[in-house]
């Protein structure tokens, strides 16, 4: 009854023929064209082992990234909401069997303290996290809270694009939650292996994988554009969950011409109390981390590829150079933990898992930056209707650059001057006239208007 075809994965994990060196080639040489690639050309390239191929496979990904996205990380954080759940999955930190964690939901007061915050940072794209609990998650208490935090201004700034990470919901539900103004909703099926997801779900609402997995289905059928697919990468064979996730995306693109507007990779973390997460069935090394990284963006190539605090400061680096478009920076994930000061707050003691990257917003921008990449917090193309089948016509034609390089450098000029430290702002400055001077025609010269504007202090300045 599910399209996730187990059979045919272990097929390709278990056929030697696809080991073949010089059919890795080729389909390297593919996928050079940014038109993505098959489920067997994947499996394929999942073999690699040799330096050469490796060396290969990591500057084809990045050739492709740079092909649709150029060199912009599009900035965001996580807002949780709250950390009480009537599931008991056993790799997070708010199983409700975990005596260990204190239970924290927030109000609409502390909600809007938390979005100010991260406003006040520099913020302007937030992800909102849902424990599932059908008081504490109620629909109509996320509509309270979308609303809440669009409704913030400080001297110019607010958060503009809430992405959404709530459980599977009704077709009925999907439609009110599209009413609220949401960007991407965004659910992980967490393991797409029947066996492993029905251990590591012993009970609560989430042991059905079938309602999980049809969520996307349900969504884009209720009108939400864009969503989000993902896989906690540990729970089991990577190779298996890798092809399990492109399946998932090659089977939307087919049914709705819409495929994943982005593809989380997170990577199972230490956490409070949660067996699975102390110790990892399948834990995933750097390297296999990074090939399958790299493998996703060229299957795949129009998917915005997310990259969490989860990982360390110089595995994300490293990424950056082989697909990963999207990425967390100032993040916190207990609710409570922004707006609230450290000697008030033992974090542990309410976090879902341990992270990575403990930098600020402006140490990630600074870091970005003088590694050549492009920080941006635009949030244009929802607020243009460039969503859905329109987003991806422009992405996977590689012409989505058009608009987002001049509303990257517009919505990074706003963050320079407005939030920016000064050690940011010397090196940034620098990087962004380059940037502009590195454009051509009527482009910079629009682009040198919008900056002019923003600089004459209008925000929200977009193309």
């Amino acid at each position: 009854m599910y399209f996730i075809n187990e059979e045919y994965i272990n097929y390709l994990i278990k056929d030697d023929s696809l080991n073949n060196e010089d059919l890795q080639k080729d389909i390297l040489f593919k996928a050079s064209e940014a038109k993505g690639l098959n489920l067997k050309e994947s499996a394929a390239l999942l073999n690699i082992n040799s330096p050469e191929l490796y060396e290969e496979l990591f500057s084809r990904a990045k050739e492709v990234k740079e092909k649709i996205y150029g060199n912009r990380l599009v900035l965001f954080a996580p807002l949780y909401i709250t950390n009480i759940c009537v599931n008991n999955c056993l790799y997070c930190a708010f199983r409700k069997d975990n005596r260990k964690l204190k239970r924290k939901s927030l109000s609409l007061e502390e909600i809007e303290a938390e979005a100010e915050f991260l406003v006040k940072q520099g913020h302007k794209r937030i992800l909102v996290v849902f424990g599932e609990h059908p008081k504490k998650s109620s629909i109509d208490f996320i509509g309270e809270t979308i609303n809440r935090i669009y409704s913030i201004n400080y001297n110019g700034n607010n958060i503009r694009r809430i992405n959404a990470n709530i459980a599977p919901l009704t077709f009925e539900d999907f439609k009110t939650l599209k009413s609220f103004g949401i960007g991407t909703y965004q659910c992980f099926q967490e393991t797409y292996h029947y066996d492993t997801y029905m251990t590591m779900h012993p009970e609560g609402p989430k042991r059905d994988y079938a309602w999980r997995l049809y969520a996307m289905d349900r969504a884009l059928q209720a009108g939400i554009d864009d969503v989000g697919i993902g896989a906690l990468f540990g729970l089991t064979d990577y190779k298996f969950e890798t092809l399990a996730l492109l399946m998932h995306a090659f089977d939307l693109d087919f049914k709705y011409g819409i495929g994943p507007h982005t593809i989380s990779i997170p990577r199972l973390e230490p956490a409070l109390n949660a067996p699975a997460a102390i110790n990892p069935p399948h834990a995933v090394d750097d390297l296999s981390f990074k090939k399958l990284v790299a493998i996703i963006r060229l299957a795949v190539p129009y998917t915005g590829m997310i990259l969490t605090t989860r990982e360390r400061p110089e595995i994300r680096r490293e990424l950056f150079s082989v697909g990963i478009s999207q990425i967390s920076a100032g993040s916190r994930t207990s609710p409570g933990s922004y707006s609230e000061s450290k000697e008030s707050l033992d974090e542990r003691e309410l976090q879902q898992f341990q992270l990575g990257d403990h930098r600020s917003l402006d140490e990630v921008v600074r870091d970005c930056t003088s590694l050549g990449y492009l920080p941006s917090f635009c949030t244009a193309c929802y607020r243009s209707n460039r969503t859905g089948d329109r987003f991806m016509e422009l992405a996977k034609s590689g012409n989505i650059g058009k608009i987002c390089t001049p509303n990257a450098l517009a919505t990074f000029q706003e963050y320079l001057n407005d939030f920016a430290t000064v050690e940011t702002k010397t090196i940034a400055e620098n990087f962004l006239k380059n940037e502009i001077e590195g454009i051509n025609g009527t482009t910079r010269k629009k682009i040198e208007k919008m900056i002019t504007q923003v600089n004459a202090g209008e925000r929200d300045v977009y193309m």
